[in-house]
């Protein structure tokens, strides 16, 4: 019996680490996903259309990168299409602000891509725009974008 009993307790111990196997890859596809490189960052950020001059990537802050695109046409068309083009990648886009006057203007955006947060702004004249974005592989504390001395 004490037999019986031994291998009783051996067949259980062997479902128990079989299901607890299972269970941890099932966890595991709910945990977050390592840090995104600059180079995985780089592929969520779309180009303008009619991108005369990219400027990037570079590195700041918090593992980010900034990228800045000198774009041809009307920034209020452009900062309208480039929201197209982060939602065609994929990003959940918020209007942080927005301003427009005879096809001048300018726009903030932030977005999301699973835990990759970006920060997209730009403005311009009625014939080119500036675009400035930003990707880190998480929220920074101080998600800021500007253009500045990062150009």
């Amino acid at each position: 019996m004490s037999r019986n009993l031994y291998a009783l307790v051996v067949a259980a111990t062997a479902i128990g680490l079989a299901a607890s196997a299972c269970s941890s890859s099932l966890n595991s596809a709910t945990k977050a996903t390592p840090s995104a490189t600059a180079t995985q960052l780089q592929s969520l950020i779309p180009t303008p259309a009619n991108t005369q001059r990219t400027d990037g990537p570079n590195s700041i802050p918090d593992n980010g990168i900034h990228l800045h695109f000198l774009v041809d046409g009307s920034s209020t068309d452009v900062l309208d299409a480039y929201k197209t083009a982060l939602e065609g990648k994929g990003w959940v886009v918020t209007v942080v602000s927005s301003g427009r006057w005879a096809g001048a203007g300018g726009a903030t955006y932030t977005g999301t891509q699973g835990d990759t947060y970006g920060v997209f702004s730009g403005g311009g004249s009625a014939s080119a725009a500036d675009v400035s974005a930003c990707a880190w592989p998480s929220k920074p504390s101080n998600p800021n974008c500007g253009g500045g001395n990062r150009r």
